[in-house]
């Protein structure tokens, strides 16, 4: 999976971000112009540990984007779509594209692209939801629908052991 952060605007959520694709081994793509630059404390913080390890890519801008992925299958996260997030089918090389803080994707690339813009039902009257929290919503449906592929999908207990749930019953 591919997450394109088209001019985003704030550190922290760029950097919360890029945890979550470090933790399920997806691309991180960069449009810029970033209202931040990478070397910041706060994305690093956000990131944690995590940021040498992430796959991120950087662009000039969307065109430069779309030149290098001519092929990328792209949804593009909108509050402005009429189709939620849950009602398509994610392939495992999908790239999921979300907008600045302020304003979101571009009406004009909205447009273009209106059969693979997806939302996330909310409210009534709320604007939108945190960048960082609507990007792991939308990544783990993408990533549950391929079989959560690569991932690790059991927990391990540190210091005890899970109990047998069955033969206590």
């Amino acid at each position: 999976m591919n997450i394109v952060l088209h001019q985003p605007e704030i550190a922290g959520n760029t950097g919360n971000i890029g945890r979550t694709c470090v933790a399920t081994g997806t691309g991180l793509h960069l449009i810029e112009p970033l209202g931040f630059k990478l070397t910041r404390r706060e994305i690093k913080r956000a990131g944690m540990d995590y940021w040498d390890m992430l796959d991120v890519r950087r662009y000039m801008n969307y065109r430069e984007f779309r030149d290098k992925n001519p092929d990328a299958r792209i949804w593009y996260a909108t509050t402005k779509a009429a189709r939620s997030y849950t009602e398509v089918s994610y392939r495992p090389d999908d790239f999921i594209m979300f907008g600045r803080e302020s304003a979101g994707i571009p009406e004009e690339i909205l447009v273009e692209n209106e059969p693979f813009c997806i939302r996330i039902p909310m409210g009534f009257g709320i604007r939108s939801l945190n960048l960082s929290n609507s990007a792991a919503i939308i990544l783990y449906e993408a990533l549950r629908q391929n079989g959560f592929r690569d991932l690790e999908t059991e927990g391990h207990l540190h210091r005890l052991q899970w109990t047998d749930r069955q033969s206590s019953s």
